[in-house]
Protein backbone atom coordinates (compact mmCIF):
# COMPACT_ATOMS: atom_id res chain seq x y z
CA UNK A 1 0.00 0.00 0.00
CA UNK A 2 1.04 3.41 -0.91
CA UNK A 3 1.44 5.80 2.35
CA UNK A 4 -0.93 8.62 3.50
CA UNK A 5 0.30 11.65 3.69
CA UNK A 6 -0.24 12.94 7.16
CA UNK A 7 0.24 17.26 7.14
CA UNK A 8 -0.07 18.35 10.69
CA UNK A 9 -0.16 22.22 11.82
CA UNK A 10 -0.27 22.20 15.40
CA UNK A 11 2.45 23.55 16.31
CA UNK A 12 1.97 21.97 20.26
CA UNK A 13 3.89 19.07 20.33
CA UNK A 14 1.43 17.50 22.86
CA UNK A 15 -1.46 18.12 20.61
CA UNK A 16 0.13 17.25 17.35
CA UNK A 17 1.06 13.82 18.59
CA UNK A 18 -2.33 13.00 20.30
CA UNK A 19 -4.00 14.16 17.16
CA UNK A 20 -1.62 12.00 14.92
CA UNK A 21 -2.12 9.00 17.11
CA UNK A 22 -5.74 10.01 16.57
CA UNK A 23 -5.61 9.55 12.91
CA UNK A 24 -3.73 6.44 13.23
CA UNK A 25 -6.10 4.87 15.49
CA UNK A 26 -9.41 5.84 14.07
CA UNK A 27 -8.17 5.23 10.50
CA UNK A 28 -6.84 1.60 11.09
CA UNK A 29 -3.59 2.37 9.52
CA UNK A 30 0.20 2.07 11.58
CA UNK A 31 3.07 4.30 11.29
CA UNK A 32 4.47 2.56 8.74
CA UNK A 33 1.83 3.22 6.31
CA UNK A 34 1.70 7.23 6.51
CA UNK A 35 4.52 10.05 5.91
CA UNK A 36 3.79 12.08 8.82
CA UNK A 37 4.97 15.85 8.32
CA UNK A 38 5.31 18.40 11.57
CA UNK A 39 4.60 21.92 9.23
CA UNK A 40 5.70 24.07 12.41
CA UNK A 41 8.93 22.23 12.18
CA UNK A 42 9.62 20.47 8.81
CA UNK A 43 9.58 21.76 5.23
CA UNK A 44 7.62 20.19 2.59
CA UNK A 45 10.29 18.45 1.25
CA UNK A 46 10.69 19.85 -2.60
CA UNK A 47 10.83 16.11 -4.21
CA UNK A 48 7.44 15.22 -2.97
CA UNK A 49 5.37 13.37 -5.00
CA UNK A 50 1.79 13.09 -4.14
CA UNK A 51 1.44 10.42 -6.83
CA UNK A 52 3.32 8.39 -4.37
CA UNK A 53 0.96 8.71 -1.89
CA UNK A 54 -2.56 7.03 -1.09
CA UNK A 55 -4.03 10.20 0.09
CA UNK A 56 -3.64 13.15 2.02
CA UNK A 57 -4.90 14.22 5.62
CA UNK A 58 -4.68 17.69 6.65
CA UNK A 59 -5.16 18.08 10.34
CA UNK A 60 -6.50 20.92 12.27
CA UNK A 61 -5.06 23.67 14.30
CA UNK A 62 -4.45 27.15 16.14
CA UNK A 63 -4.59 29.21 12.84
CA UNK A 64 -7.20 31.24 10.66
CA UNK A 65 -6.83 31.30 7.03
CA UNK A 66 -9.01 34.43 7.13
CA UNK A 67 -7.00 36.44 9.70
CA UNK A 68 -4.58 39.41 7.98
CA UNK A 69 -1.44 38.56 7.51
CA UNK A 70 0.31 40.79 9.90
CA UNK A 71 -2.00 39.15 12.59
CA UNK A 72 -0.43 35.85 11.63
CA UNK A 73 3.05 34.68 13.90
CA UNK A 74 5.82 33.94 11.04
CA UNK A 75 5.03 29.63 12.13
CA UNK A 76 1.31 30.54 11.08
CA UNK A 77 2.56 31.86 7.99
CA UNK A 78 5.08 28.93 7.13
CA UNK A 79 2.08 26.61 8.01
CA UNK A 80 -0.53 28.13 5.87
CA UNK A 81 1.74 29.05 3.10
CA UNK A 82 2.95 24.97 2.61
CA UNK A 83 -0.94 23.74 2.95
CA UNK A 84 -2.12 26.36 0.33
CA UNK A 85 1.05 25.23 -2.27
CA UNK A 86 -0.42 21.69 -2.64
CA UNK A 87 -3.81 22.42 -2.99
CA UNK A 88 -3.50 23.45 -6.56
CA UNK A 89 -2.19 20.22 -7.41
CA UNK A 90 -5.07 18.27 -4.82
CA UNK A 91 -8.04 19.54 -6.69
CA UNK A 92 -6.87 19.86 -10.83
CA UNK A 93 -5.90 16.22 -10.35
CA UNK A 94 -8.55 15.50 -8.05
CA UNK A 95 -5.95 13.75 -5.56
CA UNK A 96 -7.65 12.19 -2.03
CA UNK A 97 -7.58 14.28 0.23
CA UNK A 98 -9.70 15.33 3.77
CA UNK A 99 -8.97 18.53 5.84
CA UNK A 100 -10.18 18.14 8.99
CA UNK A 101 -11.35 21.68 10.65
CA UNK A 102 -8.84 24.27 9.57
CA UNK A 103 -8.65 22.00 6.03
CA UNK A 104 -12.18 22.94 5.01
CA UNK A 105 -10.91 26.48 5.71
CA UNK A 106 -7.79 25.74 3.11
CA UNK A 107 -9.74 23.88 0.70
CA UNK A 108 -12.68 26.68 0.46
CA UNK A 109 -9.97 30.07 0.53
CA UNK A 110 -8.40 27.75 -2.68
CA UNK A 111 -11.35 27.46 -4.15
CA UNK A 112 -11.61 31.31 -3.90
CA UNK A 113 -15.08 30.68 -1.27
CA UNK A 114 -15.70 33.41 1.58
CA UNK A 115 -14.43 32.05 5.19
CA UNK A 116 -14.57 34.70 7.79
CA UNK A 117 -15.24 34.99 11.47
CA UNK A 118 -18.80 36.55 10.55
CA UNK A 119 -20.91 33.87 11.19
CA UNK A 120 -21.07 30.26 12.00
CA UNK A 121 -18.06 29.66 14.61
CA UNK A 122 -18.51 27.36 17.40
CA UNK A 123 -17.61 27.14 20.64
CA UNK A 124 -15.14 24.19 21.64
CA UNK A 125 -17.96 21.29 22.65
CA UNK A 126 -20.28 19.07 20.71
CA UNK A 127 -22.37 19.67 17.53
CA UNK A 128 -25.18 18.30 16.17
CA UNK A 129 -24.76 17.07 12.61
CA UNK A 130 -26.79 15.76 10.12
CA UNK A 131 -26.79 14.79 6.37
CA UNK A 132 -27.43 16.30 3.30
CA UNK A 133 -29.56 14.66 0.58
CA UNK A 134 -26.21 14.22 -1.36
CA UNK A 135 -24.03 13.28 1.88
CA UNK A 136 -26.37 10.17 2.47
CA UNK A 137 -25.25 8.94 -1.49
CA UNK A 138 -21.59 9.71 -0.44
CA UNK A 139 -19.27 6.20 0.10
CA UNK A 140 -17.39 8.68 2.83
CA UNK A 141 -20.00 8.61 5.06
CA UNK A 142 -21.11 4.84 4.54
CA UNK A 143 -22.30 3.98 8.08
CA UNK A 144 -23.48 6.87 9.70
CA UNK A 145 -26.65 7.43 10.97
CA UNK A 146 -28.43 10.19 9.51
CA UNK A 147 -27.65 12.26 12.77
CA UNK A 148 -25.12 12.19 14.79
CA UNK A 149 -23.13 14.14 17.30
CA UNK A 150 -19.45 15.65 16.63
CA UNK A 151 -16.54 17.40 18.28
CA UNK A 152 -16.15 21.30 17.58
CA UNK A 153 -13.98 24.49 18.21
CA UNK A 154 -13.74 27.15 15.19
CA UNK A 155 -13.17 30.81 15.05
CA UNK A 156 -13.90 31.04 11.40
CA UNK A 157 -16.20 29.05 8.76
CA UNK A 158 -17.24 28.58 5.24
CA UNK A 159 -20.13 31.63 4.65
CA UNK A 160 -21.48 29.74 1.58
CA UNK A 161 -21.17 26.85 -0.82
CA UNK A 162 -17.90 27.51 -2.60
CA UNK A 163 -18.02 26.55 -6.83
CA UNK A 164 -17.63 23.06 -7.71
CA UNK A 165 -18.31 21.41 -4.02
CA UNK A 166 -20.95 19.00 -2.73
CA UNK A 167 -22.36 19.69 0.65
CA UNK A 168 -22.52 16.80 2.70
CA UNK A 169 -22.87 17.38 6.40
CA UNK A 170 -25.03 20.52 8.17
CA UNK A 171 -25.55 21.26 11.51
CA UNK A 172 -28.23 24.01 12.87
CA UNK A 173 -24.95 26.68 14.09
CA UNK A 174 -22.68 26.38 11.35
CA UNK A 175 -24.22 24.85 7.66
CA UNK A 176 -21.09 23.66 5.78
CA UNK A 177 -19.84 20.74 8.16
CA UNK A 178 -18.53 18.52 5.10
CA UNK A 179 -18.03 19.18 1.83
CA UNK A 180 -16.66 17.41 -1.46
CA UNK A 181 -14.96 19.01 -3.97
CA UNK A 182 -14.82 16.94 -7.73
CA UNK A 183 -14.90 13.42 -6.93
CA UNK A 184 -12.11 12.65 -3.43
CA UNK A 185 -11.41 16.06 -2.50
CA UNK A 186 -12.97 16.19 1.46
CA UNK A 187 -13.48 18.42 4.04
CA UNK A 188 -14.88 18.56 7.41
CA UNK A 189 -15.22 21.61 10.06
CA UNK A 190 -15.93 19.34 12.32
CA UNK A 191 -13.49 16.97 13.80
CA UNK A 192 -13.14 13.62 12.50
CA UNK A 193 -10.74 12.27 14.80
CA UNK A 194 -11.26 13.36 17.82
CA UNK A 195 -12.50 11.23 21.12
CA UNK A 196 -13.51 13.07 24.71
CA UNK A 197 -9.39 11.66 25.22
CA UNK A 198 -8.30 13.44 22.85
CA UNK A 199 -10.60 16.74 23.68
CA UNK A 200 -9.38 16.67 26.43
CA UNK A 201 -5.82 17.27 25.51
CA UNK A 202 -6.81 19.88 23.09
CA UNK A 203 -8.65 21.90 26.20
CA UNK A 204 -5.88 21.97 28.55
CA UNK A 205 -3.41 23.08 25.48
CA UNK A 206 -5.38 25.88 23.63
CA UNK A 207 -6.94 26.83 27.17
CA UNK A 208 -5.68 30.26 26.72
CA UNK A 209 -5.83 30.58 22.87
CA UNK A 210 -9.28 32.55 23.01
CA UNK A 211 -11.67 29.40 21.86
CA UNK A 212 -13.80 29.75 25.54
CA UNK A 213 -12.61 31.26 28.62
CA UNK A 214 -10.14 29.73 30.42
CA UNK A 215 -12.20 28.99 33.64
CA UNK A 216 -14.22 26.74 31.73
CA UNK A 217 -11.99 24.39 31.10
CA UNK A 218 -12.53 22.23 33.31
CA UNK A 219 -16.48 22.39 32.73
CA UNK A 220 -15.89 21.61 28.94
CA UNK A 221 -14.27 18.62 29.65
CA UNK A 222 -16.73 17.19 31.79
CA UNK A 223 -18.97 18.00 28.84
CA UNK A 224 -16.47 15.95 26.60
CA UNK A 225 -16.36 13.06 28.53
CA UNK A 226 -20.50 13.04 29.05
CA UNK A 227 -20.89 13.55 25.12
CA UNK A 228 -21.20 9.69 22.93
CA UNK A 229 -18.99 10.70 19.96
CA UNK A 230 -18.15 7.83 17.66
CA UNK A 231 -20.09 8.10 14.32
CA UNK A 232 -17.41 11.01 12.56
CA UNK A 233 -14.69 8.37 13.37
CA UNK A 234 -16.30 6.42 10.19
CA UNK A 235 -15.57 9.26 7.74
CA UNK A 236 -11.85 8.58 8.62
CA UNK A 237 -11.76 4.68 8.20
CA UNK A 238 -13.84 5.07 4.99
CA UNK A 239 -11.44 7.34 3.74
CA UNK A 240 -8.54 5.08 4.19
CA UNK A 241 -10.50 1.88 2.74
CA UNK A 242 -11.65 3.73 0.10
CA UNK A 243 -7.95 4.81 -1.40
CA UNK A 244 -5.58 2.58 -0.04
CA UNK A 245 -3.88 1.62 -3.10
CA UNK A 246 -0.34 0.05 -4.33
Amino acid sequence: MKPFLILQLRPETEASDDEFQAFLDKGGLRPDQVHRIRLDCEDVPQTLDLADYSGVIVGGGPGCVSDPPEEKTAAEAKIEAAVMGLMPQICDQDIPFMGCCYGIGVLGEHLEGRVTKDRYFEEVGTSECALTADGTKDALLDGLPAQFTAFVGHKEALQELPDGCVHLVSSPNCPYQMIRFGDNVYATQFHPEADSAGFEVRIGVYKNKGYFFPEDAGRLVEMCHASDVHAPELILRNFVNSYARG
